[in-house]
């Protein structure tokens, strides 16, 4: 025990840090994750073979390869295109942060894009029905109906998705990011108490899905109250 309270006294605002870079990469890769996701599912259940096959070709790809190969790809390869290195953009492309989350962002917008194209299918008929038949057009009855409705559905998936992308932000450490695997990694190396250091890191991404999983439940308790309220 008093090898766990030394390095806490002595890591414990590296781990702190590294905690906030990490809440830091999963706020942001989900909101704007989970926003390319609604386009993404959208277009997957597309008319448009082209539309539906570009939709069903970036899903696959992000869905079937190694997230730490995704990383690798946006972080150095990015830099091997002259264009890239020549545009306005390039001072922000080159940072490992920036990369890691267009990685994070692309990589959850694939799995989040199923999620949501799973939700709206599970839509009831019988409510998109109604609101055709009260003339709403099908623009409106996707941003009143469909999605409203399709965003209770898959909240429990969701939930799971968001869980899956805060573990796999551990892999930013690899591209020099510090979050709190990097700052693990660091305690160990100083310490030669790889054990102990890891058991804290692990308790503080616990508590971290512990305050994911609460969070979604609040959610789901707000958007799903009539469902609990006609039971």
């Amino acid at each position: 025990m008093q090898v766990f309270l030394d390095i806490v006294r002595e890591y414990g605002f590296d781990f702190l840090e590294g905690t906030w870079l990490t809440v830091q990469l999963v706020v942001i890769s989900a909101i704007l994750g989970f926003l390319l996701a609604v386009p993404v599912a959208l277009a997957r259940l597309s008319d448009s073979r082209i539309v539906a096959a570009t939709a069903s070709g970036y899903s696959l790809f992000f869905r079937g390869t190694p997230l730490l190969v995704q990383i690798f790809l946006v972080y150095f390869g990015l830099g091997q295109f002259g264009f890239v290195r020549d545009s306005i953009l390039w001072p922000l492309l080159r940072e490992p942060f920036v990369c890691a989350l267009i990685t994070f962002v692309l990589n959850t917008a694939a799995y989040s894009g199923e999620i949501v194209r799973g939700g709206i299918l599970a839509v009831p008929r019988g409510e998109v029905e109604a609101a055709r038949a009260c003339g709403m057009s099908t623009a409106k009855t996707y941003r009143l109906v469909i999605l409203p409705r399709a965003f209770s559905i898959c909240l429990p998936a969701y939930s799971n998705e968001v869980i899956i992308l805060m573990k796999g932000t551990s892999l930013a450490s690899t591209i020099t990011l510090l979050e709190l695997t990097g700052m693990a990694r660091l305690a160990a190396s100083a310490t030669y108490q790889p054990i102990q250091v890891f058991v804290i890191a692990g308790l503080i991404y616990y508590l971290m899905t512990l305050i994911i999983a609460r969070i979604f439940r609040v959610l789901e308790a707000r958007y799903n109250r009539y469902i609990t309220d006609a039971r």
